[in-house]
């Protein structure tokens, strides 16, 4: 692994999955002790104007408070510099720059708008997994 490593969560609304797979990877950062390793940066290409009600209720299981976490629209700009950029189920065409060498995933999750909380923890759950595999494939302690 490189030096640092920078990774984006993107998604179209920046206000559900992208918004998990962020605060859970901020939390692997953490506890793996990897912030001079590790750079996290997620956004939307058309952002919400606050994260979804049922993904704040799910996440605040997780000890996560999203209400506070206004989506944020991302540019091919910020990406042109990353090293993996994940897509939560929409396609990064028309994200990335034409110039992009990095590595570029789609997790391919359910939108957990208009979902009920069931399975907005379903899909809370699996972004965990996702998360937690991303940072042991990366190397981190």
């Amino acid at each position: 692994m490189s030096a640092e490593t920078s990774i984006a969560f993107v998604c179209v609304q920046n206000a559900g999955r992208s918004q998990m797979a962020a605060a859970f990877a901020e939390r692997e950062v953490e506890e793996r002790d990897v912030g001079d390793r590790i750079r996290i940066l997620t956004g939307g290409t058309q952002p919400a104007d606050r994260v979804h009600d049922i993904v704040v209720q799910a996440m605040d299981e997780e000890g996560f408070n999203l209400a506070g976490n206004p989506p944020r629209e991302i540019t091919p700009d910020e990406l042109e510099n990353v090293d993996i950029v994940i897509t939560m189920g929409c396609s990064a065409d028309n994200i990335c720059p034409m110039t992009w060498r990095g590595d570029a995933r789609d997790w391919a999750l359910d939108d957990p708008h208009r979902q009920d909380l069931e399975s907005v923890r379903e899909i809370r759950d699996e972004t965990k997994r996702r998360v937690s595999a991303l940072f042991d494939e990366l190397g981190t302690p």
